[in-house]
């Protein structure tokens, strides 16, 4: 990589991040974090508002930016590819978001980049999620972002029956299943519930704030926790 290109990244991983330190930069870039930190004085040389200091990390100070349209050739492919998939994969609203986002930015893109990554033969094949399910997301992750709790019917995979009032925390996608991390009023604790097997879902209006102890954060310590105790488990 040219040392020009270099900084440009720089830049643009910088500004991409609200901390990034000279080892994450130079693990990207293929460096050392020695050239990193001769590239940021440069840099800040040439009045990029580069704050921060070695050993702690940099941000990119405000009133500077560059022009967010300089995408290489498979910068553009990934964007396609991405898109396509979420158009099976998302809920019906980002998926959307999605397809609206690159038009704007296939738009001004280069013709050559842009025709390039219109060109892609990488497609995503409907037959991912069923709709009721897409609507199922929808509502679960919008929930999720208004910090709003959710009634749900559910049925377990011994297709047991039950009713949640939840406080949704998170939607994590496995590859083909969606679940929803939640802290469960009726356990009085963290649960983890497959979208697909989510029957109704209503949205309250009964919001929730940060509790100690019913936190994303203190869900995914538990499940850290717990994975690290299977995996001593299984080596033992």
């Amino acid at each position: 990589m040219r040392r020009a290109d270099r900084l440009f990244h720089i830049i643009q991983l910088v500004r991409g991040r609200r901390l990034t330190t000279a080892a994450y930069l130079a693990q990207r870039l293929e460096v050392s974090e020695r050239t990193i930190y001769r590239d940021i004085a440069d840099l800040q040389h040439q009045g990029v508002p580069l704050e921060g200091e070695a050993g702690v990390g940099y941000r990119l100070g405000a009133g500077f930016d560059l022009p967010p349209m300089m995408f290489t050739q498979d910068e553009a492919k990934a964007l396609v590819a991405s898109v396509r998939m979420a158009q099976v994969w998302l809920d019906p609203a980002m998926a959307e978001a999605a397809q609206d986002a690159l038009g704007k930015i296939m738009s001004v893109l280069p013709v050559e980049a842009r025709v390039a990554a219109e060109a892609l033969a990488v497609y995503a094949p409907s037959g991912g999620f069923s709709s009721t399910t897409q609507r199922t997301l929808q509502t679960l992750r919008e929930a999720v972002q208004e910090r709003r709790k959710v009634f749900i019917n559910y049925r377990d995979l011994s297709d047991k029956p039950s009713e949640r009032t939840l406080r949704p925390l998170g939607c994590f996608y496995w590859g083909k299943v969606w679940t929803l991390a939640a802290w469960c009023e009726q356990r009085n604790d963290f649960r983890t519930f497959r979208v697909d097997r989510v029957t109704y879902v209503r949205s309250l209006d009964d919001r929730f704030r940060d509790e100690p102890g019913r936190t994303f954060a203190d869900y995914t310590r538990l499940t850290d926790s717990q994975s690290a105790e299977r995996g001593w488990a299984t080596a033992h």
